[in-house]
């Protein structure tokens, strides 16, 4: 059972500090056996959000489930706390260090150089060092294959996709999604917007209903937990949704056409499991559709609503994603203002 306690820190400062910001631990009460790994996990918002943090969190319980590991956690983890999340474990002995999200890739080469015999894992960053790992997912091409589906299914030739903080592991989808609704209609409008949080519900649902009041009848997201509000915001409109990170269709069944799923469960214990057996490389990993990692998952209450021409277009792409013969473009550059 799981029990939420305070963090402490190497020092009161710091401890005040990862209160102050709303961060809360949580750790199992059994102590490592000899060769078992101690694992701990950062991330930026609930372990119970139906998407991108919980998705991470059931990659923890499997890594004890099945490695045998000692796990804690730490959830809704500030960009300004994670410097001190990171030291927190590595001081207190943790062999393994998980920070779910780009931002914790700088945290980790800077913690990592101070304690090396710590491996730090960082999920979409782009950072590599001889104790430090970026596991990187090709969620561009589900990106794509929602962007097509959602050009395929608006009727009003209008579109749009909110995502929380930018950075390039987030602007890639947002990227992937125009360029595949493109490839179906390539008049198509296409608007975005950024909410500046991964938590607030409510800034992502007055985002989507911005753009619904503009004519889009398709919303997309790439916005963690608050990406939540622009589901409902959707399905209060009666218009189109795609879910992200996790099989959103329970959220906003009557609106919700599919999600992107993210199997950062498997990810995550192929990280523990490479360096339980000593396989582990300071590199940056990319896997996607073709390794079983990025997944594209139908609503089946929906499914009747998709026209079989666009279904098999999107199935077809999907196909090719595959076996290599098609490579969705991954671009990080921000198009806002083009």
């Amino acid at each position: 059972m799981k029990k939420f306690f305070a963090m402490m820190l190497c020092g009161t400062l710091t401890a005040g500090i990862l209160a102050g910001c709303g961060g809360a631990s949580g750790e199992e009460k059994k102590e490592a056996k000899d060769g078992e790994l101690k694992v701990a996990l950062c991330v930026t918002g609930a372990v119970n959000d139906m998407g991108w943090c919980q998705s991470a969190y059931e990659g923890l319980k499997l890594v004890e489930e099945e490695l045998g590991c000692e796990i804690a956690y730490t959830e809704n983890v500030q960009p300004s706390d994670m410097t001190s999340a990171f030291t927190e474990y590595a001081s207190n002995e943790y062999d393994v260090v998980i920070g779910h999200g780009f931002q914790f890739g700088d945290p980790a080469l800077e913690v990592g150089e101070l304690y090396p015999n710590t491996k730090f894992i960082c999920i979409e960053a782009d950072a590599s060092a001889e104790n430090v790992a970026s596991y990187v997912m090709k969620c561009e091409e589900t990106g794509y294959l929602q962007g097509m589906l959602a050009a395929g299914m608006s009727q009003t030739g209008n579109i749009g996709f909110i995502g929380p903080v930018q950075g390039a592991s987030l602007v890639k989808i947002m990227n992937g999604y125009e360029d595949g609704a493109k490839e179906v209609n390539a008049d198509i409008k296409y608007q975005t917007a950024w909410t500046g949080s991964f938590t607030d519900t409510a800034l992502a649902k007055e985002a989507a209903q911005a753009m619904i009041d503009n004519g889009a009848d398709v919303i997309g997201h790439c916005a963690n937990e608050s990406g939540t509000g622009a589901l409902n915001a959707a399905q209060d409109a009666g218009v189109l949704a795609t879910g992200d990170s996790y099989d959103q269709s329970s959220l906003a069944e009557n609106a919700v056409l599919s999600s992107a799923v993210y199997h950062v469960p498997e990810l995550i214990k192929t990280a523990v499991s490479d360096i339980k057996e000593g396989k582990f490389k300071g590199e940056v990993k990319e896997l996607g559709m073709a390794e079983g990692i990025v997944e594209l998952v139908y609503n089946e209450k929906m499914a009747e609503e998709i026209p079989a021409e666009v279904k098999k277009l999107v199935d077809e792409t999907e196909a090719k994603i595959k076996d290599g013969s098609f490579e969705v473009p991954c671009d990080t550059k921000d198009r806002a203002g083009k």
